[in-house]
C-alpha cells in the first residue's frame, strides 16, 4: 500500500501541513512534535513523493549531469566534485554519457529539461552556436564545467589554459630546450586551440620557430599518445622535449619512448595535463600541469545552486588557478 502524507498526519494527528514542515526540515515545529511525526513516518515507512513536491514546489531539487565519457578519469574527477556539492546543498543528480556527440549531447539536454530538472551542468568538447541556441532557450541555468564556449554567453569554470600551456613550454625552454614538440588533444576544439596559442607564445617570445613538424594531433587516448611520439620519430629532426595535451596520451608517449630504448627524461623530458592519477601510476612519474579537476566540478555545481536560486553572481566566467607540479619526467 502506498502511505501518502494523510495517513502520517492522521497517525500522529496533526495537519498535512505540519508533516511536511518536518519533511522539509522547517525549524517552526515544536521538537515534541517533530519527535512524533518522525516515528509515525519511521513506522509507516513514508517515503515523501519527490514528483509530487517538485509540483507544488515547481522545483525537483534535481540537477541534470551531461558528461562526455563516464569511464573518463578526467571527467570523474570532475563528476565527484559537482556530486559532492549537490550532497550538500540537498540536490540529487541525473547523470548522462554523451559520447562526445553533439547530436546526443543536444538529445539528453532536451530529455533533462523534460524531466523537469532545476538546473544542468554540462561537459562537453565543442560548444557549437546551436548548443549555444539550446542553451539560451533553456528555462533553467546552465553552467559549463571544464568546457570553453568562446562568446562568454553561458557561465563557466575553467583553468587559463593558453597560460597554462604557455608556463609548460616556457619550464622546457628555461631548461635549454629548443626542439619542443605538443602533441594535442581534438584539432580545433577551444581547449586545444587556446593551449597551443600558448605554445606559439612561448617559442615567439624565446625566439624560437614555430616548426610545423613538431605538431602533432592526438585524441586524448593511450593509444593516440603511442602514435604521436611515432610519428614525430619519423621526423629528420627530433624533438628532446614533449609536450602533451592529456595524461592518458602522456602514458602513451613515455611508454612508447621506452619501447624504442629511449629514456625519459635523459632522451626526452615530458609534461602533461591534468594530474589525473595516471600520472602517478607510470615510471618515470610524469611532470603534470596540475588542472584542480575536484574544485573545477565543486565549483561549476556552486555557481549553478547560486543561479538557481537567483543569487547575485559576481563573475559568470571563472577562472581556476593552475600550476605545474614537478615529477620525475623532467630533470
Amino acid at each position: 500500500m502506498n502511505i501518502t502524507i494523510y495517513d502520517v498526519a492522521r497517525e500522529a494527528n496533526v495537519s498535512m501541513a505540519t508533516v511536511s514542515r518536518v519533511v522539509n526540515g522547517n525549524p517552526n515545529v515544536k521538537p515534541a512534535t517533530r519527535k512524533k511525526v518522525m516515528e509515525v513516518i519511521d513506522r509507516l515507512g513514508y517515503r515523501p513523493n519527490a514528483v509530487a513536491r517538485g509540483l507544488a514546489s515547481k522545483k525537483t531539487t534535481t540537477v541534470g549531469v551531461i558528461i562526455p565519457d563516464i569511464s573518463s578519469i578526467f571527467f570523474a574527477e570532475l563528476a565527484r566534485g559537482i556530486e559532492d556539492i549537490a550532497t550538500m546543498y540537498k540536490y540529487n543528480i541525473i547523470l548522462s554519457n554523451s559520447d562526445q556527440n553533439t547530436e546526443k549531447e543536444l538529445h539528453l539536454l532536451n530529455t533533462m529539461l523534460g524531466k523537469q530538472v532545476d538546473g544542468i551542468v554540462f561537459m562537453g568538447s565543442n560548444i557549437t552556436e546551436e548548443h549555444i541556441e539550446e542553451f539560451k532557450k533553456s528555462p533553467v541555468p546552465i553552467v559549463l564545467a571544464g568546457t570553453i564556449e568562446e562568446s562568454g554567453q553561458i557561465p563557466s569554470v575553467n583553468i587559463d589554459n593558453e597560460q597554462a600551456a604557455y608556463d609548460a613550454a616556457k619550464s622546457f625552454i628555461d631548461r635549454g630546450h629548443k626542439k619542443i614538440a605538443f602533441i594535442t588533444g581534438v584539432h580545433k576544439e577551444p581547449t586545444t586551440e587556446r593551449k597551443l596559442d600558448g605554445y606559439r607564445k612561448a617559442l615567439e617570445e624565446s625566439g624560437l620557430s614555430f616548426n610545423e613538424d613538431f605538431l602533432v594531433d592526438g585524441d586524448y587516448t593511450y593509444d593516440s599518445g603511442i602514435e604521436a611520439f611515432e610519428k614525430l620519430m619519423k621526423n629528420d629532426e627530433k624533438p628532446t622535449a614533449l609536450l602533451v595535451g592529456g595524461d592518458e596520451m602522456a602514458l602513451g608517449v613515455v611508454h612508447a619512448a621506452q619501447d624504442r630504448g629511449a629514456n625519459v627524461p635523459d632522451d626526452f623530458e615530458v609534461i602533461s595535463f591534468d594530474n589525473t592519477r595516471l600520472t602517478l601510476m607510470v615510471r618515470p612519474r610524469i611532470t603534470t600541469v596540475v588542472q584542480p579537476l575536484y574544485d573545477i566540478g565543486a565549483v561549476s555545481m556552486r555557481l549553478l545552486t547560486k543561479l538557481m536560486n537567483k543569487e547575485e553572481v559576481s563573475e559568470q566566467s571563472v577562472i581556476l588557478p593552475h600550476r605545474i607540479e614537478e615529477r620525475d619526467s623532467t630533470k
